[in-house]
């Protein structure tokens, strides 16, 4: 069974072949729903396996067929899918907490991959999402990227907004992208802020609005200079597993932005995520930031 883009990297949407039945992971925010939505369209009706506590039947995923998941009993993960059918699975959507160890049901599925995700724990969040692709197609499935099945979430290169960084903007921009791919080097996260011509702010396990919560209050205590200035830039790490963990952004990013006193935002094109493209571009135009899209910059590291 074979599967094909029209762009590399996915930018063109996935042809599934005949036959194909899809399985989403489903972790919480909105891209899950953007994923079985994409999928309906195309007249693919997606198995959604929700991750309890993450995503919840009430939620417009509950109209297709689904099945809770607890963390602490990954190790159905498998069965689960083979039972249902599923030849492809997409990841998508946050996880904020890891599974607690003393609550997990041990079975043979687990037991055959703790060795493997304790190795990827140490290596950080890339490596063990590296592990869960790997471990799913050697397991059979094909795995494949939100951003495949739903090609316009990704973003496009170049202004999206009536407002375009000036001089100044541009300075930040490249300070916060290259700060950026340095902390994505060591697996930390995928956005940095720059004032100034330098980065001040990077992300961290609080993730992006945690990150602009920070800038926040770092201006009203005084400790950035002026009210107003400074841009978010998000890109992919180097060597990330590009079909899961894209860097996205929504409305909520925005207006964290906006609070935080930033001008702007940037992110990687074709390499990050866009939630409600039009939705995100109108609150930017009302609050008087950019966004844009930037061409991927060459990657000199790996993980």
């Amino acid at each position: 069974m074979t599967t094909t883009t029209t762009t590399a990297e996915g930018a063109g949407r996935l042809q599934l072949p005949p036959g194909a039945r899809v399985g989403i992971i489903a972790g919480g925010g909105k891209l899950p729903i953007d994923v079985a939505d994409g999928l309906d369209k195309q007249g693919h009706k997606p198995f959604v396996l929700m991750v309890q506590g993450e995503a919840f039947p009430e939620s417009k995923l509950g109209q297709f067929e689904h099945q809770l998941l607890p963390l602490e009993n990954i190790g159905s993960l498998l069965g689960i899918l083979k039972r249902q059918g599923i030849t492809h699975v997409v990841l998508a959507g946050e996880i904020k907490r890891r599974p607690r160890l003393g609550a997990m049901r041990f079975n043979f599925g687990l037991l055959a991959v703790v060795p493997l995700v304790i190795s990827a724990l140490a290596r950080g969040d890339d490596g063990l999402l590296k592990v869960v692709v790997r471990g799913l197609e050697t397991r059979g499935f094909t795995v494949v990227g939100a951003h495949q099945i739903v090609p316009n979430l990704t973003a496009s290169e170049g202004a999206m907004t009536r407002v375009a960084p000036s001089k100044a903007d541009w300075k930040d921009i490249d300070a916060a992208y290259r700060a950026a791919i340095a902390i994505g080097v060591l697996d930390i996260g995928q956005g940095a802020v720059a004032i100034g011509g330098r980065g001040i702010a990077l992300e961290g396990i609080e993730g992006t609005d945690g990150l602009l919560a920070r800038v926040k209050e770092l201006r009203g205590h005084g400790r950035l200079a002026g009210k107003k200035g400074g841009v978010l830039v998000k890109c992919a790490k180097p060597g990330q597993e590009l079909r899961v963990d894209l860097p996205s952004i929504g409305v909520q990013t925005v207006e964290g932005a906006h609070a935080a006193g930033l001008a702007g935002i940037a992110v990687e094109a074709g390499r990050s995520l866009i939630l409600d493209s039009a939705m995100v571009v109108a609150k930017a135009d009302a609050l008087g930031l950019f966004v844009v899209g930037l061409p991927p910059k060459e990657r000199t590291h790996d993980v």
